[in-house]
């Protein structure tokens, strides 16, 4: 089964270790071989994933907390001060 990640969001976090970080978000893809009209279709699967702009997995927890996977750092999401 083929699979792709389309991108859904990109965000600054500010990390413990006093670092700034991007954290960009997945969405999950399959193919969808049910549909036979020469074009490549492509369903959501559920599943969402956070990696750093580096490609380091970002782990999210319930409460909707992250860290780096790799180091445990935690990321603090940084407000837009846009209006």
């Amino acid at each position: 089964m083929d699979r792709k990640l389309h991108l859904l969001e990109s965000f600054d976090a500010r990390g413990a270790d006093g670092k700034d970080y991007k954290v960009h978000g997945y969405e999950h893809l399959v193919r969808d071989e049910t549909i036979a009209d020469g074009q490549d279709h492509w369903e959501p699967t559920g599943t969402v994933e956070y990696r750093l702009a580096d490609g380091a997995l970002v782990d999210q927890s319930p409460d909707g907390s992250m860290r780096i996977a790799k180091t445990g750092v935690t990321l603090t999401v940084k407000k837009s001060t846009t209006a």
